[in-house]
């Protein structure tokens, strides 16, 4: 049991006030990316798919725990998260993106009218690094997307998932350039949140692992990088959509990179 504040509202409760502000401030309009947003919750990635893929989806990600860690599933027409009680997994994400054969058709920042059209679809989340950015901040560690105000960069790579039934597609990473002298501290912090990709995939030379130029991502915007700062990779939970696309899934509904589903899960739920 958390320990009662002074004014007799617990840390836990706190917690959930907070994640409920966050999802009442996204249904209000806010549409931008969610890192710093709600700091000390769980953020988490959307992919929803009919429920005759579900199976692949799942399968996809118990053989790729590394960028697609499941921290919830929602049945079929289930719409409220267990990790976030009242929440509305169709309209408290800040964008989303809705997919047919593959190919994405549209954005959107309400999904309940794809939803209406595909009433059995399945839902994962999938844990996201925002989380464990709170512990980089914590500890000094800059994070430069914030700072500027942009989104993180991503990028496709050319490492491959492991294929699971009818699903295929290479792995995306986030990147997050960290001061030479505080790579070690970030990959010690960063480890003890496997829920949400944990340590880094890769560090330092981007062409090793198939990104040809930094400052161009696939997806989020271009990265600022400073004087002494090491490029930092971490499996990312973008992953599935570039698997939506290699696979021709034929309808998906997920977030738009980096605005995410704020839970009210406290980050020490996944912390080891």
């Amino acid at each position: 049991m958390s320990a009662a504040t002074p004014t007799g509202t617990s840390a836990m409760d706190t917690m959930r006030v907070a994640g409920a502000e966050a999802r009442a401030r996204i249904r209000a309009g806010f549409d931008g990316p969610t890192s710093g947003m709600a700091p000390g919750l769980v953020q988490a990635n959307l992919i929803s798919v009919p429920a005759d893929w579900a199976f692949d989806v799942l399968l996809f990600t118990q053989r790729n725990p590394k960028p697609c860690p499941v921290v919830d599933v929602l049945e079929p027409g289930q719409l409220a998260s267990a990790l976030a009680p009242g929440s509305d997994i169709r309209t408290d994400i800040p964008g989303y993106r809705i997919w047919e054969n593959g190919a994405l058709t549209d954005e959107v920042t309400d999904a309940t009218g794809a939803w209406e059209t595909h009433p059995d679809l399945v839902s994962f989340l999938i844990g996201c690094s925002f989380t464990f950015e709170n512990g980089l901040t914590e500890a000094g560690i800059p994070i430069r997307h914030q700072a500027a105000g942009r989104n993180v960069p991503m990028y496709r790579t050319t490492t491959a998932c492991s294929p699971a039934g009818r699903i295929s597609g290479d792995m995306v990473v986030s990147m997050r350039p960290i001061p030479a002298t505080q790579v070690a501290e970030a990959v010690l912090i960063t480890d003890r949140f496997p829920a949400v990709h944990g340590a880094p995939i890769h560090i330092g030379d981007p062409s090793q692992i198939g990104i040809a130029d930094l400052d161009a991502p696939d997806f989020g915007d271009a990265p600022v990088i400073h004087d002494g700062d090491i490029p930092v990779f971490w499996a990312c939970g973008v992953t599935p959509q570039a698997a939506i696309q290699a696979s021709g899934i034929p309808f998906a509904i997920t977030h738009s990179p980096g605005k995410m589903f704020i839970t009210d899960e406290p980050e020490d739920t996944y912390r080891q």
